[in-house]
């Protein structure tokens, strides 16, 4: 079973943006060159305040606290950013602006794998002089038991498990504690011939494996180091920084680690001398902060809160310090197809008509939340297509002689009743809610609206017994994907191999045969590029379907101390790139 992301997770993906030259290229002067001047949006489309200047103490607050700094644990969007300041992997997301952000290259590994065996064999090299903090080279077998380290879900559950689908082919590995090999090391897909090689055998060709090998699941642990479910506390630094102390619910130091050498490291600048991190109750009193110059970053990346937002916007020296970026994220409606009458596609066109997505788009928060949902691939994840628009939802309006007409198709023309279910701790989800109500009783459908535990959304709107015997016919929600690839983002909505019992997210519970097989032939694509197209076959025919109703392509409305230098949107998390951001002193 493969755990997802809760509701601030994301490996997330945004939408493709104008793309300048990356911070601190050589012959820079002290501010860079090459970079884009304060305004607003800047950090979307290149670099603001380039310098290669150390120093400092970049001041990093959160309304959330961290869910893990183990890496085999985190599964948090934020928490996965914050990763890229003390850990490493064979492979990273680049350290740049716009859609280069979403490539993978070396970052332990010498160079991007090698495949061989039609595809089903990954084999990479490690670089010279990548150490551990306390010295120690890293090598092969520290990868290795990082990786075997995530099958341990007995002692540690939490973060994501594609590792285990993919590495374990029936051998039923149980994870270093348990392992009876005499050097920990009993996951047989994975080889170590040397220190300095890594093998990985596939069952079958995986376009998307790659990807995996960015995680941080995929970190380097060394073996004498490792204290099981309290690693969390104090994880070993392979990055630019270490952890000097981690208090829960509080937050955490991190110092510089003497033992990273730059040279090894394309993706980190490592340029602040110290990074604090700050959890607290009071978003409001963070934001104020924010404006006044106290903190550099809600590194979150949900951005402002409503009236820190309306200030920022109503303050043009304020707002050319903030951004409204893409988060990867869809906001949207699911129609379960177990509940009468949404077993007829009739029906649920007959709500996508009748919803006004103008309303909608308000409901989130206006403009700034989110451009007007067309179809269920976000932009930024190749396949994409946001001209897409098969409902005409983003001409913004009820399309009422359509919605009735489709309730005459399905038998319906009065109307029907339903349920929506919501969660209760996220009030523009509440908001979205009650405008989808109030348009679809302009055509007869009337809708009760039950807000239920947020904190028990797996085992409510993720139960399909439950969701069928509570009659939710409609369910909100978002999503981001784990990774940049439409597999990363839609098989877990719509493959019906990935239908669960508990914690289930394909809600519409559709299971079809040629869409789960566009799958398969996706995964077997020899590159993510030529597996693109079936993504974006997928995403056509999902919509065919009327299975859901897409409510925006999300955004967040982030602002950044003006002191910050390096400072862009990495497209990989929809976040600012905390690999290379430093401070004016």
């Amino acid at each position: 079973m493969i755990r997802r992301k809760q509701a601030l997770a994301i490996t997330a993906v945004i939408a493709a943006l104008s793309l300048t030259a990356a911070c601190g290229d050589k012959g820079d002067d002290a501010k860079g060159g090459s970079g884009s001047a304060a305004e607003f949006n800047a950090a979307t489309k290149g670099v603001v305040n380039p310098s290669d200047k150390k120093g400092g103490e970049l001041k990093l607050w959160s309304p959330q606290d961290v869910d893990y700094l183990d890496p085999a644990r985190a599964y948090y969007g934020f928490v996965w950013n914050m990763h890229r300041l003390f850990v490493r992997q064979l492979l990273a997301y680049d350290s740049k602006p716009g859609e280069a952000g979403t490539k993978l290259v070396p970052d332990l590994a010498e160079a991007l794998p090698v495949l061989s065996n039609d595809g089903k064999t990954y084999t990479l090299k490690l670089k010279d002089g990548v150490k551990f903090e306390d010295g120690t080279p890293i090598t092969s077998k520290d990868v290795k038991y990082g990786i075997e380290r995530v099958f341990a879900q007995d002692v540690l559950s939490g973060g994501p498990t594609y590792l285990i689908d993919l590495l374990d082919q029936g051998q039923k590995y149980p994870g270093p504690y348990k392992d009876t090999d005499p050097n920990k090391m009993g996951l047989k897909s994975v080889e170590t011939p040397d220190d300095k090689t890594i093998v990985f055998n596939l069952a079958s060709a995986n376009s998307d494996f790659s990807y995996l090998l960015a995680m941080p699941s995929s970190s380097p642990v060394p073996q004498g180091k490792d204290t099981g479910a309290t690693y969390t506390n104090k994880p070993v630094a392979s990055g630019p920084y270490k952890v000097e102390s981690f208090s829960a619910g509080k937050g955490a130091t991190f110092v510089r680690n003497e033992n990273w050498d730059p040279k090894t490291d394309t993706i980190r600048k490592g340029l602040p001398d110290k990074v604090s991190f700050t959890v607290t109750t009071n978003a409001d009193d963070m934001d104020a902060r924010l404006l006044s110059g106290d903190i550099d970053l809600a590194v979150d990346g949900t951005g402002l809160q409503q009236a820190a937002k309306n200030k920022v916007l109503k303050d043009e020296n304020l707002k050319k310090n903030a951004d409204n970026p893409f988060t990867g994220y869809i906001r949207y409606f699911a129609f379960p197809q177990t509940v009468a009458p949404f077993d007829n596609i009739e029906c649920r066109k007959a709500v996508i008509y009748a919803a006004d997505p103008k309303s909608l788009q308000t409901a989130r928060g206006g403009p700034t939340s989110g451009d007007l949902g067309a179809n269920m691939l976000p932009p930024g994840i190749p396949g994409s297509d946001k001209s897409f628009d098969p409902f005409g939802l983003t001409k913004g309006e009820p399309q009422i002689d359509k919605a009735k007409a489709a309730l005459a198709a399905c038998g319906k023309p009065e109307g029907f009743e339903t349920t929506i279910a919501v969660r209760n701790n996220r009030a523009p989800e509440v908001k979205t809610a009650e405008s989808l109500q109030a348009a679809l009783d302009k055509v007869g459908i009337k809708a009760k609206i039950d807000q239920y535990d947020g904190k028990l959304s797996s085992s409510t709107i993720g139960s399909p017994e439950n969701v069928k015997k509570k009659g939710y016919g409609i369910i909100v929600m978002g999503w981001g994907a784990d990774y940049n690839s439409g597999s990363g983002f839609l098989q877990p909505l719509v493959d019906g191999s990935f239908i669960l019992p508990n914690g289930n997210n394909n809600y519409t519970e559709v299971n079809d045969p040629e869409i789960n097989g566009l799958f398969d032939k996706a995964a077997n694509a020899a590159t993510p590029e030529a597996a693109a197209p079936f993504y974006t076959d997928i995403n056509k025919k999902v919509m065919e379907k009327a299975l859901y109703l897409p409510i925006n392509f999300d955004k967040a409305f982030v602002y950044r101390n003006p002191r910050l230098t390096n400072v862009y949107f990495n497209d990989s998390m929809g976040k600012i790139d905390l690999a290379t951001v430093g401070v004016e002193k």
